[in-house]
């Protein structure tokens, strides 16, 4: 069986996720982000427990079915511009849709109803937190970062960047560099 598990977005989340299902005596094969697998079925008391325990790590158990697909939307997303060395070459539709092997067209709906916004608006949002993060001191230039995140030139990049953030990206790096290091957390 696989658990679908709301606002899981690091390395740290899932070790949360494995410690509470260890803890619980609960088994599993594998944590992912946003789900685990291969649970046995869980009976309603599990559920609650389990719950509980997220609820204090800022996680959630997703048991509605729009909200599920939802949510392997946002994984999937979170894993291509997060995760993948390099983005893929095909249609974003096709890759998500190919990920979760449903019709795109009803996936976008679902998606748009559940979380007020489109997909492309979603991958949009999430590329350019990953800019920021390549923006740091020391990572790559805009033009590497273009390049790497397949936009079609650095001013494309660059307009998404200032209608997303407010700002253009080397105002940002400017202001990124004398802003003192916080710890990031996740959740």
């Amino acid at each position: 069986m696989r658990l679908l598990i709301k606002n899981m977005v690091c390395q740290r989340c899932q070790m949360a996720v494995a410690a509470i299902l260890k803890e619980m005596a609960i088994p599993y094969t594998e944590v992912h982000i946003g789900s685990v697998d291969g649970t046995p079925e869980l009976t309603d008391q599990q559920k609650e427990q389990l719950q509980e325990r997220l609820a204090h790590t800022g996680l959630a158990l997703i048991e509605d079915r729009k909200v599920a697909l939802t949510e392997q939307v946002r994984n999937v997303v979170m894993r291509m511009i997060h995760e993948l060395e390099e983005l893929p070459s095909v249609n974003y539709s096709h890759y998500i849709s190919s990920a979760l092997g449903l019709d795109y067209t009803y996936v976008a709906n679902t998606f748009r109803a559940i979380r007020g916004m489109t997909i492309q608006q979603y991958i949009i949002r999430q590329k350019i937190e990953k800019v920021k993060e390549l923006l740091m001191p020391g990572h790559l230039t805009l033009t590497e970062i273009s390049y790497r995140l397949n936009y079609s030139s650095v001013a494309h990049l660059s307009r998404q960047f200032r209608q997303v953030t407010g700002l253009n990206p080397e105002l940002f790096k400017t202001q990124l560099a004398v802003m003192p290091r916080a710890g990031v957390d996740c959740i």
